[in-house]
């Protein structure tokens, strides 16, 4: 048994695969290793000859399994298939914020407190006096358009 033995390298290959998959889990490495250890059995049983005729096979058994057994292991691993909010504006959308310069009357910038973090704020042309509560409508270039919050 030398290096050169295709058995043992096709089956080391498979099962460094296969452990791979503990690193880079999904479902597909832990299929590739399978196949490897295909080849490696078909080699041993002297149904494969020579290199192109083991690639051959090792490609056409990982595409069979993939194609077979993907689902089951996406049920059987999971993965991440959380989708976060990609649009920022509604994440801004009625949000309290707290104002820290007076804002307005009319287009005069004042400043507001949103999310720990200061930012340039416009009013509804009404003046807004520092310490009120404002809740924010939308998002105009950089500054947050806001209007007082209605308290109940």
């Amino acid at each position: 048994m030398t290096l050169s033995n295709p058995i043992l390298i096709w089956a080391a290959v498979g099962i460094a695969l296969m452990f791979a998959e503990l690193i880079i889990p999904g479902g597909i490495v832990i299929l590739l290793g399978v196949a490897c250890l295909i080849v490696a059995a078909a080699t041993g049983l002297g149904l494969v000859a020579g290199l192109a005729q083991s690639f051959t096979l090792w490609f056409i058994s990982s595409i069979i399994l993939l194609l077979a057994f993907r689902s089951l292991t996406q049920k059987l691993i999971g993965g991440d298939a959380h989708v976060d909010n990609t649009d920022e504006e509604l994440d801004l959308f009625q949000q309290p914020a707290l104002v820290k310069q007076a804002i307005g009357p009319g287009q005069q910038q004042g400043r507001v407190e949103f999310q720990g973090t200061e930012w340039p704020a416009l009013g509804d042309g009404t003046e807004i006096p520092v310490g009120s509560k404002v809740k924010v409508i939308c998002r105009e270039n950089i500054a947050l358009v806001v209007e007082p919050l209605k308290e109940d």
